[in-house]
């Protein structure tokens, strides 16, 4: 994720067909929202909830959480006509289910661009299928619209016919996949639902691994998830002093001719620095968006 951008620990889907839920939305700590018109609406709701999310993103009052919109597929009856509602309505950003080559992408920001979205309105992926997985840096690399993926871990259980574990070793190939698909092309990556939703330790273990494998945050089913997923995916205070000792003692070192520096009895090169300043700079732009809220 760039040094700068606006951060995605906690991505909460949103029911696109309940009123309630959509203004309640407005109040929660969540770095992102999914106002989704896919999985949580039925098919008789689907074209009242498509303006109803529209109105609500229109109407606004959602501070600084970014806003994404998740249409329904290509292969479906509602897909085009939600991608164009919703782009009129001017979202952060269209979430597209179930990509599976670069052509969706392609196809999406036609749609999008016929409907009038601005620049500014980018495009996410949901990778969830096997094809997607493997074709996920074609996909990542496909069009500068695109700005981040969706781990849809629940689509790619069921057809990869594996088990959901605690460890998530059926998924380890597939979330790697599009990991190094979203790094290589510069995209944010967001870890996929837990679905224990009252299970706080259980969630709690399963950010703590997708933080260690190197997603920007996890995507989230209840309200209730928000503050763990925030937590576990902001720098610690430990880690920021730790990182601000590694930055000056670099740049003793280098002010004395030398190329290394020692903290902690721990080695630093310049690429720990590097790394030390993107984790500084990224918990300086959650505190700065938590002291907006």
């Amino acid at each position: 994720m760039p040094q700068d951008a606006h951060p995605f620990r906690s991505v909460l889907y949103m029911p696109g067909s309940r009123p309630r839920a959509l203004e309640k939305a407005r109040t929660l700590a969540a770095d992102a929202l999914i106002l989704d018109l896919e999985d949580a609406v039925a098919p008789a709701e689907k074209p009242n909830a498509r303006e109803l999310v529209a109105e609500a993103v229109e109407a606004g009052g959602y501070g600084k959480r970014k806003l994404l919109v998740r249409v329904n597929g290509f292969d479906t009856e509602w897909g085009e006509a939600d991608i164009a509602r919703a782009s009129a309505a001017q979202p952060d950003a269209i979430l597209l289910p179930k990509v599976e080559s670069a052509a969706d992408i392609a196809r999406a920001a036609l749609l999008m661009a016929d409907a009038g979205a601005g620049e500014h309105v980018r495009i996410w992926a949901m990778m969830e299928t096997p094809r997607g997985a493997l074709n996920a840096l074609a996909i990542a690399e496909s069009h500068p619209r695109l700005e981040g993926f969706v781990l849809g871990t629940n689509d790619l259980v069921k057809d990869l016919g594996a088990a959901h574990t605690p460890d998530r070793l059926p998924l380890v190939t597939s979330l790697g996949l599009c990991l190094l698909g979203a790094r290589a092309a510069g995209l944010v990556c967001v870890d996929g639902v837990y679905n224990a939703f009252q299970d706080a330790e259980g969630l709690r273990a399963a950010c703590v691994q997708g933080r260690d494998m190197g997603f920007d945050g996890k995507t989230l089913i209840h309200p209730d998830q928000i503050a763990i997923a925030n937590e576990v995916f902001a720098p610690s205070t430990d880690a920021v002093a730790l990182a601000r000792r590694q930055v000056e003692a670099f740049e003793q070192a280098t002010a004395r001719g030398e190329g290394v520096a020692v903290v902690d009895g721990r080695i630093v090169e310049n690429l720990h620095v590097v790394t030390a300043k993107r984790l500084i700079e990224r918990a300086e732009t959650i505190a700065a968006l938590e002291s907006a809220a």
